[in-house]
């Protein structure tokens, strides 16, 4: 009798966790669905009739640093900060295959080398703004990368003005993601970061 009840018992906390589990996978699951809605789809101009202090690009990603230098060279910031560059390179290493004139890059760029991770980027680029007196800012990175570095600049520097300029990579297929195991195992990290983001938004003070 005592084994019964104690596999009987054992039946139960193991059905307990399995509906667990499956209310969990179903939470994860449709909010997975809300974050696909926030990623920004349209090949929208990166034409602005609006001014910004600056422009951070994040490094990761082909095209970020383009469409940063083609803002830069338009006028719509004073400077531009890329974040995230390694340790040990310098503007002339980062920018040698673009056409660069030597006065644009001491006057208008700067490098950040102390970012790991979005996070980071938050963070050094929050210091950076902070040390110019900067209140608005032009954040460039990926598509799919948008809503996780939106939240970390959020946090990071909630009085500025904050304007999104989305790179579109031709490798993420946000059209028919399912059909493309690509995209969905990097959604699906992404998303789950994007998680963790939220989650330290509001725990922070």
């Amino acid at each position: 009798m005592r084994h019964r009840r104690k596999r009987r018992r054992s039946r139960r906390r193991a059905a307990k966790l399995v509906i667990v589990l499956i209310l969990l996978a179903g939470w994860w699951g449709a909010g997975f669905l809300v974050y696909l809605d926030k990623i920004p789809r349209a090949q929208t101009s990166d034409a602005s009739a609006d001014k910004a202090d600056a422009i951070v690009v994040l490094t990761g990603g082909g095209g970020r640093l383009d469409l940063g230098l083609r803002l830069l060279a338009r006028g719509d910031a004073a400077m531009l900060f890329i974040s995230g560059v390694d340790p040990g390179i310098d503007k002339s290493t980062l920018l040698q295959n673009r056409q660069m004139d030597g006065a644009t890059l001491d006057c208008c760029i700067k490098l950040g080398h102390n970012a790991d991770d979005t996070f980071g980027n938050a963070t050094e680029t929050a210091r950076w703004m902070v040390s110019q007196g900067y209140t608005s800012l032009y954040i460039v990175t990926a598509n799919y990368h948008m809503p996780r570095s939106m939240v970390e600049f959020r946090a990071a520097l909630p009085e500025a003005k904050l304007t999104p300029r989305v790179v579109h990579p031709n490798n993420v297929h946000l059209e028919n993601w399912w059909r493309w195991p690509g995209t969905i195992q990097l959604l699906a990290a992404e998303y789950t970061k994007y998680l963790a983001a939220r989650a330290r938004a509001l725990l922070t003070p």
